[in-house]
């Protein structure tokens, strides 16, 4: 059971992790509870943690793959089963995790017959296969499959388009690089009048590359780097030069903007205590 305390003013918020499983290598549930928040707040946590976590997550995925052999993308090849199309898609399948900050290659290189899965891709040691039994393609005979796979690390949705194709033998990837499956929130309401408060339900589901708690933790520190320039009166230097404003932000980090929070205790009205 995980718990944390945020105390602003007079109140002592605390999240708890209330429900966690691991229903398969590709589907982790969470589920979490942050309380007590005042009439209004747990929709407004609930819908932007709900953005973060499906939009603002960054995860990894094959993006291209390249094979000499393969005339076009709905070409037959001798001695497999699957198309080419057919292969393409498992590949958009495979699921992978890493620290892995632009691109990288992998390759895949094997002699049948036999069946290719996730576990017969070679790839650089910073890249991990969630799930190695996913399945590729089928070799019904003594062949060589060689196929050159492009590895990508980004956020959202990345969809090929016709200008994509090259004639090299080279053939872009639909990817989905969002780790989170699927967010949801609900909300619990208790007390009369002025003093009604509420409850915040999250529910997140994870393909396998994180957990639902390490997608929350990441949420929550993107959101905070967003609303940070927003904090940062006591840095901002104010010229004034006919009627506009010239505000300089300059970069902080999320600790780094924790570091100044927790000094600055007594002059300010927020105070974060981690437990």
């Amino acid at each position: 059971m995980v718990q944390e305390k945020v105390r602003v003013s007079t109140r002592t918020l605390q999240w708890k992790c209330v429900e966690a499983r691991a229903d398969s290598k590709r589907l982790y549930y969470g589920r979490f509870i942050l309380s007590p928040l005042m009439k209004g707040q747990a929709d407004t946590i609930g819908i932007a943690m709900r953005r973060a976590l499906l939009g603002e997550i960054e995860g990894t995925c094959i993006t291209r793959a390249k094979s000499e052999k393969i005339p076009h993308e709905y070409s037959t090849l001798v001695g497999i089963q699957e198309s080419v199309h057919e292969i393409l898609m498992n590949l958009k399948e495979i699921i992978l995790k890493s620290n892995l900050y632009g691109t990288c290659d992998a390759s895949i290189c094997i002699r049948g017959p036999g069946y290719v899965t996730a576990q017969d891709i070679i790839s650089p040691p910073y890249v991990e296969i969630v799930d190695n039994t996913q399945h590729i393609a089928s070799l019904a005979e003594p062949i060589d499959l060689c196929i050159g796979l492009q590895i990508e690390r980004n956020r959202g949705y990345l969809i090929k388009t016709p200008n994509n194709n090259f004639q090299d033998g080279s053939y872009p990837i639909d990817a989905v690089f969002m780790p989170v499956r699927n967010a949801n929130h609900s909300i619990h309401s208790y007390g009369n009048g002025n003093e009604k408060q509420e409850i915040l339900f999250l529910e997140i589901w994870t393909n396998g590359s994180l957990t639902p708690k390490e997608a929350l933790h990441q949420a929550s520190r993107n959101l905070i780097d967003l609303f940070i320039p927003f904090l940062h009166t006591e840095e901002e230097n104010l010229h004034l030069a006919d009627n506009q404003h010239t505000v300089p932000l300059p970069p902080f980090t999320f600790h780094e903007k924790l570091t100044k929070l927790r000094k600055n205790k007594k002059k300010n009205s927020i105070e974060i205590d981690f437990y």
